[in-house]
């Protein structure tokens, strides 16, 4: 067990945890975000970001900071906190980002975890190999097999109380992510990001996003606190915490802001483009557009930096408070609307719902369903999976409305749900908010239900009530069940 994360509440894949961080001495609480603090190129600063955005921890580079001779006496000197004033926890990188843009980096492992411990960082890194998508199979074992013999190496370093990421690569093949989550967590390393998903985001590929994070989900342990490493745009943090990620750092904030692009949970625009602000933080109730627009240049990144935090951080908030209140499914949802992408990384998420099933509370406050990829949640799962609990009686209604006493027994069809006895309509999720005009996927789902009942118990014969199921429903019931609909036909 990983005494130093802490589960505290789940929802799907998503969890609230705590991340002990004893150099720091602090404790995070997850999902957190790590704003990216560039040491040559501060656009707020480290104690700013404390104090008004309520950062608890943030990320910087140790290689640059080891290259660049000024800061690293600086560093070395006075320690990495003071030289950032920053009291909360510091991760820092190795210079893998700098290994994968310029093929090449001047140190080992050894050299910067030593490094970065030398200058009081609380959370290190090794040098791993970030495999860029798409590349052969034989290059991703490969450099796979490198960076795991890094982190074999990281564990012999004697770095006192400094946590260790042990970052799980594998390119675009999941399998090799699940077979890097496995080898990661049976290290006693602390951290795990999932690495070189960066260009994957840049591309708009969230699908691919997520079927790389259930794969290393897969190999992980639940009480490994997962990083997604560059991952710095809130319109896909509820996606990517309801895969199972924990931490997030981001430089969009303020790489946006330099290019003069303003953050939304929808999307990002152009300052020059927009007429009125659809944010209430402090930057946008101070500025009009053309207000913002007027300002000197540095004046004006700063508090547009200022602004893509504050919708960052709080989109965070939004997610914890989603994750409490057991709606995050509906939260990505939303989420997902705004970007044909987004839809792709939703839809992807729906093809892993066994495995969110695994992790997804038994029992929530609501279900409500707002798409067809509704249809596809665990909670739909979970309930046609538990149907082998039931025992139903010889002669079987199974009726989206109207009951007979013909039979032995009735039971509820609720769409997307499937059959159940009427002594659970009142427990979840079956209590769901459904709308009345019901996409096919929903009847589908319903009709798989009533296919997998009637599996379980090919001794009982069951009669389908239902009220003008589509035809691609009714295809799906097996040929021993009798069908009417109610809409044209009576009941006996």
């Amino acid at each position: 067990m990983r005494e130093h994360f802490e589960l505290r509440d789940a929802d799907a894949g998503g969890r609230i945890g705590e991340l002990t961080v004893p150099r720091a001495g602090v404790t995070v609480e997850t999902p957190a975000l790590l704003p990216v603090i560039n040491p040559n190129i501060i656009t707020i600063s480290p104690k700013r970001l404390e104090e008004e955005f309520g950062a608890e921890i943030l990320i910087t580079n140790s290689y640059i900071i080891k290259t660049t001779e000024d800061i690293r006496e600086q560093a070395l000197e006075d320690g990495l906190h003071d030289l950032l004033d920053f009291d909360g926890a510091i991760m820092t990188d190795s210079g893998s980002f700098q290994l994968a843009e310029y093929g090449e980096i001047d140190t080992t492992t050894e050299e910067i975890l030593q490094f970065q411990h030398d200058i009081g960082s609380d959370i290190g890194t090794p040098v791993d190999i970030p495999t860029p998508p798409d590349v052969s199979r034989e290059r991703a074992e490969e450099e796979l097999a490198t960076t795991q013999e890094r982190l074999e190496i990281a564990e012999s370093v004697e770095v006192g109380d400094m946590l260790v990421n042990a970052p799980v690569q594998g390119s675009t093949y999941p399998d090799l992510r699940e077979q890097a989550g496995e080898h990661a967590a049976a290290t006693d390393l602390d951290v795990f990001p999932v690495g070189a998903v960066v260009p994957l985001m840049n591309d708009y590929r969230y699908g691919d996003m997520v079927d790389v994070v259930a794969g290393a989900k897969r190999g992980l342990d639940q009480d490994c606190p997962v990083h997604l490493f560059g991952a710095g745009h809130p319109m896909m943090f509820a996606l990517a915490v309801a895969m199972g990620c924990d931490l997030f750092d981001s430089a969009a904030y303020a790489l946006y802001a330099r290019d003069g692009r303003y953050l939304t949970v929808r999307g990002t625009e152009h300052l020059a483009d927009l007429d009125y602000f659809p944010c209430s933080c402090p930057v946008c109730t101070e500025y009009t557009p053309a207000d913002l627009r007027d300002l000197p240049e540095r004046e004006q990144e700063e508090e547009l930096a200022a602004h893509n935090l504050h919708v960052t951080f709080e989109e965070i908030r939004r997610i914890k408070q989603a994750i409490r209140q057991g709606n995050l499914l509906e939260l990505v949802e939303e989420r997902a609307r705004p970007h044909p992408a987004m839809l792709d990384g939703l839809r992807a998420m729906t093809d892993h719902a066994a495995q969110l099933e695994e992790t997804d509370p038994v029992s929530k406050g609501a279900f409500f369903y707002l798409s067809n990829e509704s249809a596809y949640r665990p909670e739909v799962l979970r309930h046609q999976e538990r149907l082998d609990r039931l025992s139903p009686a010889d002669e079987v209604l199974l009726t989206t409305g109207e009951h007979s006493t013909a039979f032995d027994e009735s039971w509820k069809v609720v769409a997307p749900f499937g059959p159940f006895p009427k002594a659970l309509r009142n427990t979840y999720p079956l209590t769901a908010e459904i709308p009345d005009r019901l996409d096919r996927d929903a009847y589908e789902q319903a009709a798989r239900g009533v296919a997998r009942l009637v599996d379980l118990n090919p001794d009982t014969d069951f009669t389908l009530a239902h009220d003008d199921w589509p035809e691609s429903a009714l295809e799906l019931v097996p040929a021993s069940v009798e069908t009417l609909d109610t809409t044209t036909e009576r009941l006996p």
